[in-house]
């Protein structure tokens, strides 16, 4: 089974985010955000997107699925 792993947490940081600023930008809950953050969560196609756009990088550099 695949690994989910995230960049989530690191990406906020460098950039002074704080969780809910984050999920307004998104348009998700901030419990959402603290669920991928924990990779309790699989995003959508489209919320793996609108977050990387945020970030300025590709999904593959957010989020990490490893076999």
């Amino acid at each position: 089974m695949a690994e989910f792993t995230t960049r989530l947490k690191e990406l906020r940081a460098a950039k002074n985010m704080k969780q809910g600023e984050l999920a307004e930008l998104v348009g998700v809950r901030r419990e959402t955000i603290i669920r991928l953050e924990k990779g309790q969560y699989n995003p959508s196609l489209k919320l793996a997107i609108d977050i990387a756009r945020v970030f300025g990088c590709t999904v593959e550099e957010v989020f990490i699925f490893e076999e």
